[in-house]
């Protein structure tokens, strides 16, 4: 991997990391049609150790709240009732389905799951699933024709049940063109929570996910020497810087507008995708890595 290859796949991964358009399909989309080689889940989930170093900074008084409230409630009952302990338990409890699904479907992940014309699937169908999740949460904003607005859920109403629906959409993520922050938010909002308080329990749930998965995969890289290691360090600089400019841009974003825009992208990329490839242009497994 050359110098620019890093600059631009970082660049790519901190801008799209924390928007519902799918990072991991974006570095596969961008190798493509560079034709570079497929950067690889490897390089994926190192570079997201940079952009989840830019939620640890833009989180970290909450990050800092929970922790403590957390290690409090494992030695004083008392504890056990606080908000922000329990928020350390449901970010345990959502982060054992990707947890599980992560380690035993490595093969696949690496494997079958990055062909284009999943990729390609995964980006309209998911796409649908948001704007179908806007949808309904803007009309109970809104209050829509004839109808009472609803007062939709805070992070003050999450339990074990929805931390663990939560999960599972995140799990879905494990699919290039899902999305990360896209399946765990659009999840809640059809589970009637405001999109502030979806977006920011799908950046807290995902710390110890992509951790684990970068420090994981660091450790395989380490062992088999194939990470160009300089590149990929520069790729992770240059994803935490972006991501956190993008971090505290989407925050304010999702507060006041509507996910369309990303809707319409992401099933406009699709179709192209799919034309694409059905054509011949692109092949469905244009620039897999040899590795």
């Amino acid at each position: 991997m050359s110098w620019f290859e890093s600059l631009i796949l970082g660049l790519v991964q901190g801008l799209t990391e924390f928007l519902p358009v799918s990072s991991s399909a974006h570095l596969r989309l961008t190798a493509a049609f560079s034709g570079w080689d497929d950067p690889g889940a490897a390089f994926t989930a190192i570079t997201q150790i940079g952009t989840e170093a830019a939620v640890l900074i833009y989180f970290r008084e909450d990050i800092g709240r929970i922790l403590s409230a957390w290690f409090r409630s494992l030695y004083d009952k008392a504890w056990r009732k606080d908000h922000d302990a329990q928020m350390g338990w449901l970010v345990i409890v959502g982060s054992i389905p990707i947890g599980v699904l992560g380690v035993t479907l490595k093969d696949q992940i690496e494997g079958p799951f990055r062909d284009l014309r999943l990729t390609a699937t995964m980006l309209i169908v998911v796409g649908v699933i948001i704007g179908i999740a806007d949808r309904r949460a803007a009309r109970d904003e809104t209050g829509g024709r004839h109808r009472a607005v609803k007062e939709r859920k805070g992070l003050q109403d999450l339990g074990v049940r929805d931390g663990l629906i939560f999960g599972l959409c995140q799990a879905a993520a494990l699919i290039p063109g899902v999305s990360r922050s896209g399946a765990t938010i659009s999840g809640g909002l059809f589970m009637g929570y405001r999109r502030e308080a979806a977006a920011r329990y799908s950046f807290l749930l995902a710390i110890p996910a992509v951790l684990a998965s970068g420090l994981f995969e660091l450790k395989d890289a380490m062992e088999g020497g194939h990470v160009s290691w300089g590149p990929t360090i520069f790729a992770t600089v240059i994803a935490f810087v972006t991501g956190y400019a993008v971090i505290a841009w989407f925050m304010k974003f999702i507060s006041t507008k509507s996910f369309m825009p990303f809707v319409w992208y992401r099933v406009a990329l699709g179709v192209i995708l799919i034309a694409l490839v059905t054509f011949g242009v692109l092949s469905p497994h244009a620039a897999e890595s040899a590795h």
